[in-house]
């Protein structure tokens, strides 16, 4: 494939084939690019057959939004891959200023249910991941250990490409890099982090009712946060 997506369907087989580096798809024994023109080369074969069958399933006018591993991958390769300090440091500034640190001032309720739920994610960053995070109450900026902060940091720089593509996803839409870890790391689902993420919404809701935008707004993001957590799975599959 000569790059970028194709209008309608041409092909009628789609492959996987090893390849130096990892593995490729071939569309009828043409391999597919990204948009920018590299050979899309994935890490795992488990993450190459899923591509694939995003590929098989086409039918007709190719539908980009019906595959999302694809685009995934292609943003891996396009985009960390080749600005990936800048990325790293993007992922890595949310430590600064955590969803997890900030708890409401009132009323007391929030604020306990804030502390049942995050207490013990921060309490884990600090056994597990060696970055004890200060929390405080309200918005006002408090600032944090440089040195957890910096281990922070070098526990995303040390990720691949792939990995790095899934977890700015886990930690932008939760707005956590503790809670993107987590997930990464198996302390937590990919759902179960939504949910953690969401109590100061969740609160309002049960509060002030919802509409259907802003469910719907919300379904959307939820199903992306549960794609970011199959991608990385499928990055870090061996088989």
């Amino acid at each position: 494939m000569s790059g970028g997506w194709t209008a309608k369907r041409f092909w009628s087989e789609v492959q996987v084939v090893p390849v130096e580096g990892g593995f490729a798809i071939h569309l009828d024994n043409r391999p597919v690019k990204t948009p920018a023109k590299a050979p899309l080369v994935v890490p795992t074969q488990a993450m190459a057959q899923a591509i694939a069958e995003e590929w098989a399933a086409q039918e007709g006018v190719i539908k980009p939004e019906t595959m999302p591993l694809t685009r995934s991958a292609n943003a891996a390769i396009d985009k960390v891959a080749t600005q990936r300090a800048e990325v790293v440091a993007l992922i890595a500034e949310y430590g600064g200023s955590d969803l997890l640190c900030y708890r409401a001032e009132a009323p007391a309720a929030l604020a306990a249910r804030q502390a049942a739920a995050w207490d013990p994610l921060l309490d884990w960053a600090v056994e597990a991941l060696g970055a004890p995070l200060c929390s405080t109450a309200g918005i006002v900026p408090v600032p944090q250990d440089p040195a957890a902060l910096a281990r922070l940091h070098a526990r995303v720089a040390q990720m691949s490409a792939f990995e790095i593509a899934a977890l700015h996803d886990l930690v932008g839409i939760t707005g956590s890099l503790i809670l993107g870890l987590a997930v990464a790391l198996g302390r937590e689902t990919a759902a179960r982090a939504w949910d953690l993420s969401r109590i100061d919404e969740d609160w309002q809701i049960s509060q002030w009712g919802d509409d259907d935008e802003a469910i719907a707004f919300a379904e959307m993001r939820r199903e992306a946060l549960l794609h970011a957590e199959r991608f990385w799975q499928l990055a870090k599959f061996a088989g």
